[in-house]
């Protein structure tokens, strides 16, 4: 027989016996749940099972009434089974066992749950834009009452202006995951310590039942928590995991810069409370506060929605540059000669020679092409999507649409300039075979570039693999590596072909 063992927390305390765990509420008034009244702890007890049932349903057994000396009810305890410490997830991470079977059950596991959540319009209204906005304000207001204290500055600074940034120029995104029915009543506080992995599959406890609007959130949201989660245990390799086996389970089209949020979301959401607890006297919080404010402004960083026009004259690597750039970024590619050619009606591969400024290259037609360019990059770039531009950007005017755009979806916009010297883009032009450009060399000769000093120049003589390494940082591409990303074939990236990034 085990020993009896006592765990409280400040609203209550669990009390361990044999194959049994018993759930006591405290009866104490913490401002955010009120279980002064036996009858408000019975109704506490009842939402808990119930709620936890949905994904725990042979753990959470029942509720038994505690009697007082006269035999009526005095107290009520949620009845569960005991789960076993040494198949807590946490610490299966924390002792390095191999769990990434685990990881990918949970992720069905929850994308089946998700499934057939509960939804409503009452639900839906806090997977909009403007309530995640109100609930980052709050935490926002309450973390400023210790800023400089506990965080830098700075920190928190980076951390408002990059949240408000990515929601104000979002809103579609949001409104698409509304539209789409991913707003459900979920689990609301997916922790490592509250999962348990056993032979026959895991089991996820102590879902959040004081509050119900906290439980109404994006299915995205809901496991990311788990996700940030395990990147605090130093696993960010299985949160990765999680999430793309989520997507995968639930059919979750999300852009990647919305996971970044959402992971960043969490993580300060406990900076938040790391904060609340530096303020009652928890010596160790502070530090909690500016490791989780560390990981916040890591996947703030990482989800950035990003413009990168890139231009140059015939024959300098610009195609080349940017197909790798939307590879390493995970990015949408939008090509003029595509687009040019779909307005004319015409395939892309469709060869369209003509003298400069004559055929499909008549000044309206180029119009059109960037109008229509840019239209397309204004509306991926709203719903989340970062975009590079593949285009000549010879004209001033054109440069200033697309800062524009940038602009107004609040994007973090990325002009680059490729250069190559004049017998390298000739020998390029007389070498091509199946490019979709029709540029030949006097089509090259007669082009003229506006002054454009506010791009970067990109010298393109070399491999497109040194090009991209040199503007990798610039682009906050593999975190600044510049490196190809995995699977990436690097004889297919010197040749300039197609890999994973999207043409659109």
């Amino acid at each position: 027989m085990r020993p009896i063992e006592v765990r409280e927390t400040h609203v209550g305390a669990v009390f361990l016996i044999g194959d049994r765990a018993y759930k006591l509420k405290k009866p104490v008034d913490v401002g955010f749940l009120d279980f002064r009244g036996r009858e408000s702890r019975l109704a506490a007890c009842r939402k808990e099972v119930r709620l936890n049932r949905r994904l725990a349903p042979d753990v959470y057994l029942g509720i038994a009434d505690v009697s007082g000396v006269d035999g009526r009810p005095a107290d009520h305890l949620v009845v569960m089974r005991r789960m076993p410490d040494d198949r807590r997830l946490s610490t299966l991470v924390g002792a390095g066992v191999p769990v990434r079977d685990e990881i990918v059950r949970l992720a069905r596991l929850i994308a089946a749950f998700h499934a057939t959540a509960r939804r409503g319009p009452e639900i839906s209204v806090e997977g909009t834009r403007d309530a995640l906005r109100a609930r980052w304000t709050a935490s926002f207001a309450q973390v400023d009452e210790v800023r400089g204290e506990v965080l830098e500055d700075a920190t928190v600074t980076e951390i408002q202006l990059s949240t408000l940034d990515f929601l104000a120029g979002r809103a579609p995104l949001f409104d698409d995951r509304v539209a789409a029915g991913r707003i459900v009543d979920g689990h609301g506080d997916l922790l490592a310590d509250d999962i348990f992995c056993l032979g026959d599959g895991p089991r996820v406890l102590d879902c959040l039942e004081f509050d119900d609007r906290l439980r109404y959130l994006d299915g995205l949201d809901d496991i990311a928590f788990l996700a940030m989660d395990l990147d605090r245990l130093g696993a960010p390799d299985l949160g990765t995991l999680l999430l793309d086996r989520y997507a995968e389970f639930s059919g979750d089209p999300a852009p990647a810069a919305l996971r970044e949020h959402y992971l960043a979301y969490r993580a300060f959401v406990r900076v938040k409370v790391a904060c609340l607890r530096h303020a009652q006297g928890d010596p160790a919080a502070a530090a909690q506060a500016r490791t989780y404010a560390a990981i916040t402004v890591r996947h703030l960083r990482k989800g950035q929605v990003r413009l990168v026009v890139v231009g140059g004259l015939p024959g300098t690597g610009k195609t080349t540059l940017a197909g790798c750039l939307a590879d390493e970024l995970g990015a949408a590619l939008l090509s003029s000669d595509r687009v040019r050619k779909e307005l004319a009606g015409r395939t892309p591969t469709d060869p369209a020679p003509a003298p400069y400024l004559n055929g499909i290259y008549t000044p309206a037609h180029t119009e059109r092409v960037y109008r229509e360019l840019l239209h397309r990059a204004e509306e991926l770039l709203a719903r989340g999507e970062s975009v590079v531009l593949d285009a000549s950007w010879t004209a001033a005017g054109h440069r200033d649409a697309a800062r524009a755009v940038a602009g107004r979806s609040r994007s973090r916009l990325v002009e680059l300039r490729c250069e190559a010297p004049a017998e390298v883009t000739a020998a390029r032009l007389l070498g091509r075979t199946g490019s979709i450009s029709d540029a030949v060399p006097a089509v090259a000769a007669a082009m003229v570039m506006d002054p454009w000093p506010e791009a970067t120049v990109v010298a393109t003589a070399g491999s497109p693999a040194a090009a991209l390494r040199a503007v990798g940082p610039l682009v906050g591409a593999a975190e600044g590596t510049g490196a190809l990303p995995p699977g990436r074939d690097p004889a297919l990236a010197e040749r300039g072909g197609p890999t994973n990034a999207r043409r659109l």
